[in-house]
């Protein structure tokens, strides 16, 4: 299997998400975690996947001069693109309870873009999921927050928790992408590396 294949490289994932960390587990993978404090600011101009596509390999140029020639880095990078508007992570619950609630009874795009950097070459591609929400109370968003404190979390939700079973009717595209990270189009890039 793949692991196998990359034995001779090693693999660096430059994230602090523990959703995505715990995909590349997930995925049979051997890497190591590799941080930098990278300031996440873009053009304003910039819209959906040109957001996204900036800041992953911002990231990666964090790198750059760094990686040793058997070593792949993957950084990554997730918005909710919703009403022509970026949606990233809620600074407080007024801003949560906002987010939350302009995406009620509606459909959104969450945009994440991967960057695989070695030391030749870079690689930078995304994927799009459509999620529908359904029409939901002030009560149920309050609960959500108060509960759940999605801090971390573009767009103020988790799919994977209480609130994506209870508001999420429809999701056309990869779910895993929804959480941070397209992993069958990850999986498939690796495989095309080695």
């Amino acid at each position: 299997m793949l692991k196998d294949k990359l034995k001779k490289y090693k693999l660096i994932l430059a994230s602090g998400s523990p959703r995505r960390q715990q995909f590349f587990k997930d995925l049979d993978l051997d890497f190591e975690i590799r941080l930098k404090d990278v300031e996440e600011i873009y053009p304003p101009e910039l819209k959906a996947v040109e957001i996204t596509d900036f800041l992953a390999q911002l990231k990666a140029d964090a790198f750059k001069d760094e990686l040793q020639e058997n070593e792949i880095l993957v950084t990554s990078d997730t918005i909710v693109w919703h009403q022509n508007k970026a949606l990233g992570k809620p600074k407080n619950a007024q801003e949560a309870f906002e987010m939350i609630k302009s995406m009620s009874g509606t459909t959104h795009e969450v945009i994440t873009s991967v960057c695989f950097q070695t030391n030749a070459a870079s690689t930078l591609f995304h994927d799009i999921t459509k999620v529908t929400f359904k029409d939901l109370s002030d009560e149920a968003i309050l609960y959500y927050i108060e509960n759940y404190k999605p801090y971390d979390k573009a767009g103020a939700y988790g799919n994977q928790e209480w609130f994506g079973f209870m508001a999420v009717t429809k999701v056309e595209g990869s779910y895993t992408n929804v959480m941070g990270l397209p992993t069958a189009k990850v999986y498939e890039y690796l495989s095309t590396l080695v």
